[in-house]
């Protein structure tokens, strides 16, 4: 017989043993974007996210780059710290949502592979590709600004871009969940108000505030469009009698 003074709800063994879809899934696609082998010019095709040193770059529901980070301990585990665990100063005080990326692009640097991460040319090359890769997401956003806290390290040193790779880490099942512009628009106004709630507790350098002023314009920008798609001004409804 059942326990009637038991109002606890039956527990379905499946939630106590498995992480949320929308988890495993991201694991599970980030996983396959980092297996994907990458063709170098010598013919050898290493896992892309088995290198050392390179530049990364986050991408949104609309394509526009959002954030840009460099690693020379290794692009598996520097965007997974980013996307998987939320210890990076970045995730922890709300300037970069990982519901946000929908896409990611490396540029991995495999002539330093073997080289120490206290090689001085070596830093000094990631930080000129790390510029050149921050100042074209700028230039490429529809805001001419991105969500990174802090700019490169400065330096004179120019490169080229190498060859890159780019791919959507969300499957079509989270995209639908995920695309729709009022969940997007509830999502970030919610981490507006985390990193608004970290800059009135703290004493910020001004790097936060310019995140919360382009999240700010990015919000303005999601909820005009979503208005003008659902009729803008011809949409809202007049007073009636009843109404006074």
């Amino acid at each position: 017989m059942p326990d009637l003074n038991n109002h606890s709800p039956p527990r379905n063994p499946d939630y106590v043993n498995f992480p949320p879809f929308e988890t495993e899934d991201l694991r599970a696609n980030l996983t396959k974007f980092l297996d994907t082998p990458f063709e170098e010019s010598s013919g050898q095709t290493p896992k892309v996210g088995n290198y050392k040193w390179g530049v990364y770059a986050f991408f949104d529901y609309d394509g526009e780059p959002i954030y840009v980070g460099q690693t020379n301990e290794m692009l598996r585990t520097r965007i997974r710290r980013h996307l998987t665990n939320q210890r990076t100063d970045a995730v922890a005080m709300s300037v970069l949502d990982p519901f946000e990326v929908l896409e990611i692009e490396v540029w991995p640097l495999p002539q330093f592979q073997e080289t120490n991460r206290a090689d001085i040319n070596a830093r000094q090359h990631l930080d000129a590709l790390e510029r050149l890769i921050t100042q074209r997401a700028i230039e490429q956003s529809e805001f001419k600004a991105i969500l990174n806290e802090k700019d490169p390290p400065p330096g004179s040193l120019f490169v080229e871009a190498p060859g890159s790779f780019r791919g959507r880490i969300v499957s079509d099942r989270v995209y639908e969940l995920r695309s729709h512009p009022d969940f997007r628009i509830a999502r970030r106004s919610l981490i507006i108000s985390r990193l608004a709630q970290v800059i009135s507790e703290r004493k910020v350098q001004g790097g936060l505030r310019r995140v919360l002023l382009t999240q700010a314009m990015r919000l303005q920008w999601l909820a005009s469009r979503r208005y003008d798609a659902l009729g803008g001004a011809a949409s809202v409804e007049p007073e009636s009698d009843e109404d006074v």
